[in-house]
């Protein structure tokens, strides 16, 4: 026995595989990005101390007072750029000033956070930001201390 087959044109048949070659492609990429993306950081925004805490890449914010550094140290709460906010106060940091230190979550530019703090707190009397890779990549060191781990702190 014979069976005709039909002739479907080419430009039938061409659409549907490609798009079915796309998906498949789409699929397999986010599976990928799923096996190769690093698990999230947990995310503390309550003020906790910065004693026995080694801050590797943090926004540092000094202030004049413990009142006042504790207002924004509260104030980080519902920041989706905090990750972890750490308080000193002026007892533990004599001499220096209170202050607040902040671990950003994942792919923040800690110096464009930096400017942003600096216009939302005017009564801080230093805004800076710690990094030692970008310091050490300056200095040209001939031994580099270690990479700063993505959590922010050794």
């Amino acid at each position: 026995m014979i069976f005709a087959v039909e002739d479907k044109p080419l430009a039938r048949v061409l659409p549907p595989v490609i798009a079915l070659a796309a998906a498949a492609g789409a699929g397999l990429a986010f599976f990928v990005a799923a096996l190769v993306r690093p698990p999230d950081l947990p995310v503390d925004t309550n003020p906790a101390p910065l004693a026995g805490h080694n801050l590797c890449a943090a926004v540092v914010l000094s202030f004049s007072s413990d009142e006042k550094m504790w207002s924004a140290a509260r104030s980080f709460h519902d920041d989706p750029k905090a990750r972890r906010v750490f308080v000193e106060t002026a007892a533990e940091a004599y001499p220096a000033s209170p202050s607040v230190s902040l671990l950003a979550v994942p792919g923040t530019d800690l110096r464009a956070w930096a400017q942003e703090l600096h216009v939302r707190f005017r009564d801080a009397e230093t805004v800076s930001v710690t990094d030692l890779d970008a310091a050490a990549a300056q200095l040209n060191l001939t031994a580099p201390p270690p990479k700063c781990p993505r959590e922010g702190e050794y």
